[in-house]
């Protein structure tokens, strides 16, 4: 079936309202009117696209399909009116970009400022997550996270290892004994349901019988919780444009296979079409390629034995 703009309007407007009656206020029809394109919309397709109940309509698992696609459908709509207006305006508009809430809080609240001087029509919508957001379902535009694995409609855009390691506040660092090794820190981790992220089961087979000093299901908790002396938490040891000093210093700790951190900027393909998503990609990494050198800076101050602080 080829589906037009007017039956795409006519099925976003009914699934996101949830009534045929706000649908039609919405697209300034009379509701039967909507009814009835309903009915022959359905006919057509052979199959349902909603069921309909005392308090209004929702998606039938088929229709289900239909929804990202076709946001994707009207966010064109809305580009090609803006093209036709102003030819020779810029990218506008809301990209979604999901990353965990450490990188989302540290990096791209300060990068969306960054974006917002450069680019005021362009709006960033941080979704901080733990679990990984379906971009391919349209839940995100872009992400950071630490998997380079993209299958299908997924597409990796820049990679940035950093070496990372413990950090503790200076009180609990200057409170160990010399020669300190795993089974002298307290350590700050993850509590339930996220106990299987790192450095978790980093830690469990590290150290025998590991039980942390301190845990939280908010990586902002456990940063706080560090800082107040509660024990060793794990950061890269390079930042990157935007960083700001934590009052934290690392711990004469080897990591091991664990030294490096690895972040991957990842897109669909079809929200890389759009050109306010495409900005924001090449703004991103353009941030990696700075990050990347910062990064080569601390391996190499590591390597000589100087102390790098957090962030």
């Amino acid at each position: 079936m080829d589906a037009s703009w007017d039956d795409v309007r006519l099925f976003l407007a009914v699934a996101e309202t949830g009534s045929l009656g706000k649908a039609a206020r919405s697209l300034g029809l009379a509701q039967p009117t909507v009814s009835r394109r309903v009915a022959e919309l359905e006919a057509s397709l052979g199959y349902r696209l909603f069921r309909r109940g005392a308090r209004g309509v929702t998606l039938t698992a088929r229709a289900s399909r239909w929804l990202e696609p076709a946001k994707r459908m009207a966010e064109w709509a809305v580009e090609l009116a803006r093209a036709a207006d102003d030819p020779k305006g810029g990218p506008r508009g809301v990209v979604r970009v999901t990353a965990a809430p450490g990188v989302a809080v540290d990096f791209l609240a300060p990068f969306a400022a960054h974006v917002k001087k450069k680019h005021p029509d362009v709006v960033l919508e941080v979704l901080s997550n733990v679990s990984l957001l379906d971009l391919a379902r349209g839940e995100a535009d872009l992400a950071l996270r630490p998997t380079s694995r993209t299958k299908g409609e997924l597409v990796q855009l820049a990679v940035l290892e950093q070496p990372v390691a413990f950090f503790a506040s200076p009180e609990y660092a200057a409170s160990l004994r010399p020669g300190y090794g795993y089974a002298d820190v307290a350590f700050v981790a993850w509590a339930p349901p996220f106990e299987s992220l790192a450095p978790n089961p980093e830690l469990t087979a590290l150290v025998p019988g590991f039980l942390p000093s301190f845990t939280s299901d908010s990586f902002l908790v456990q940063l706080a919780a560090a800082e107040a002396g509660l024990g060793a938490i794990p950061l890269a040891l390079s930042g990157h444009r935007f960083s700001r000093p934590r009052g934290l210093v690392p711990l004469a700790l080897s990591l091991g296979p664990h030294a490096r951190s690895r972040t991957s900027l990842v897109a669909s393909k079809s929200a890389l079409a759009l050109p306010r998503v495409r900005l924001v990609a090449d703004l991103l990494r353009v941030e990696f390629e700075h990050a990347k050198k910062l990064a080569s800076k601390a391996t190499r101050a590591l390597e000589r034995g100087a102390q790098v602080t957090a962030g």
